[in-house]
């Protein structure tokens, strides 16, 4: 898992190994933040301890589609074919995992490298922690990247919003019952896992362990747990195993969440550490907040975006911005047949993903991934007093400070296309014959010069 697309990023050159000592608190953070969390690091002399710390690993669209084995535009089938062809996977008798196995004295602060991210923080917080749990009706694998704050001893808050349905709902069942949830944290994972995670469990209710076999192409290995009746991947880095008892409930918070702003303080579940399960030489998976999660999150929307959009006009292409937050802003490129089917695509993205707060549709001439070649469409090919569509009071994102305020939120939609009448005319964008946008430049210089 982990290791394979580590030394896979260290063959294409995409790995920074950092042997220099650095804090988890605030410094490791401040490192990744410079590369703008796109760079995949490895830091290998953490201050505190001798456990290294990858971090950054999949804040990089392109390098999330290349661990998938796709383009960007074979994503979308990718994903569709998980979703409605998930595959079983397969229980080992032991693996990499289980061999180690703490059950006394634990103490998640002393024995992890958790970093603190931001100065407002309550507290450490694993922010690449993937939560999985069985549903206690189907038996069904949920699983969702949440976060969450490390406090003293083996004591977790495990954050469940009201954008959880599901695992509130188990959480509630549970406390009817009067039984714990058990559940495990996973660290150290790949793309596919990652992926499979960020699918909703409301909306499809798959096994999220099937999806991700059918996602990787093979079976998920998995091991059985030590202390819970529950199996986990057996090639993960580290996996801390426990209960959420019904009830018990704890302060979560401040943390800096999407889109820098820090959260409310609040109670949220407590999850006892019943055990640490760790391979030997234990890599610490972190993800500076909020992106990674976020980013492949938005991936797996645009999926159902693109899905929405193909019975209502011929779409090329989804974006979620990174600016957005991946779920604020939207760009769409498509091929317009007709006059109407801008207004058409910003209608139908508003209706299917409710967090969407702005969308820009465009021609397929533009690439949706290059904010200066957007910029270009929505300087030239727009015109508020025609192309402007705005939705008050409509509702938002929880994640989003100025809905928060309101409650509701104001929506709005470009149509950056072109007019179809004059397309081989003024709106015709020049262009250098027998080169397009894709250029071989290591024909023409070495490929070490400006590397970075």
């Amino acid at each position: 898992m982990l290791r394979a697309e580590l030394a896979r990023l260290r063959q294409t050159g995409e790995l920074m190994e950092c042997g220099v000592p650095v804090d988890p608190k605030y410094e490791l953070g401040a490192v990744l933040t410079y590369y703008k969390n796109e760079r995949p690091m490895l830091f290998t002399n953490v201050r505190g301890s001798s456990m290294p710390i990858a971090g950054a690993l999949y804040g990089n669209r392109r390098i999330i589609l290349d661990m998938l084995g796709v383009s960007s535009e074979e994503r979308f089938g990718k994903i569709m074919a998980a979703i409605a062809a998930p595959q079983s996977p397969k229980l080992l008798n032991d693996g990499p995992l289980t061999r180690n196995i703490i059950t006394r004295g634990i103490d998640l602060r002393r024995l992890l490298p958790v970093p603190t991210s931001n100065e407002e923080d309550n507290a450490p917080y694993i922010t690449a922690g993937i939560l999985a749990y069985r549903d206690i009706e189907t038996g069904k694998v949920h699983m969702a990247v949440r976060r969450i704050q490390v406090n003293g001893g083996n004591l977790i808050n495990v954050v469940v919003s009201g954008a959880s349905p599901h695992l509130l709902k188990m959480l509630n069942t549970c406390t009817a019952q009067n039984r714990s949830l058990e559940c495990a944290v996973i660290l150290g994972y790949d793309a596919p896992f990652l992926l499979a995670s960020q699918l909703s469990s409301q909306k499809y209710g798959l096994d999220k362990y099937e999806v991700d076999s059918a996602l990787r192409g093979e079976p998920l290995l998995l091991v059985k747990c030590h202390s819970i009746d529950f199996a986990v991947p057996a090639q993960a880095e580290l996996v801390l195993e426990g209960m959420i008892r019904p009830g018990n409930l704890g302060p979560e918070g401040p943390f800096a969440e999407l889109m820098g702003y820090y959260s409310t303080p609040a109670p949220s579940p407590l999850m006892d550490v019943t055990a640490v399960l760790h391979r030997d030489g234990a890599i610490f998976q972190h993800a500076f907040p909020c992106r990674e999660e976020h980013l492949v999150y938005g991936m797996i929307k645009e999926v159902e975006i693109f899905s929405a959009l193909s019975s209502v006009v011929d779409v090329r292409d989804v974006n979620l911005t990174i600016g957005g937050g991946c779920r604020l802003h939207a760009v769409v490129s498509i091929r317009k047949n007709c006059e109407g089917d801008a207004k058409s695509a910003i209608l139908t993205v508003l209706g299917a993903y409710k967090d969407v707060k702005h969308v820009v549709v465009v021609d397929e001439d533009v690439d949706i991934y290059d904010s200066r070649d957007l910029e270009f469409a929505l300087a030239s090919r727009f015109q508020a007093s025609r192309d402007l569509i705005v939705a008050q009071g409509a509702l938002g994102s929880p994640l989003e400070a100025s809905h928060l305020e309101r409650g509701v939120t104001d929506k709005m939609g470009l149509d950056a296309t072109k007019p179809l009448a004059q397309d081989a005319g003024i709106y015709k964008r020049a262009g250098i014959p027998g080169f397009g946008k894709v250029l071989d430049i290591g024909k023409y210089f070495d490929r070490k010069v400006g590397k970075t």
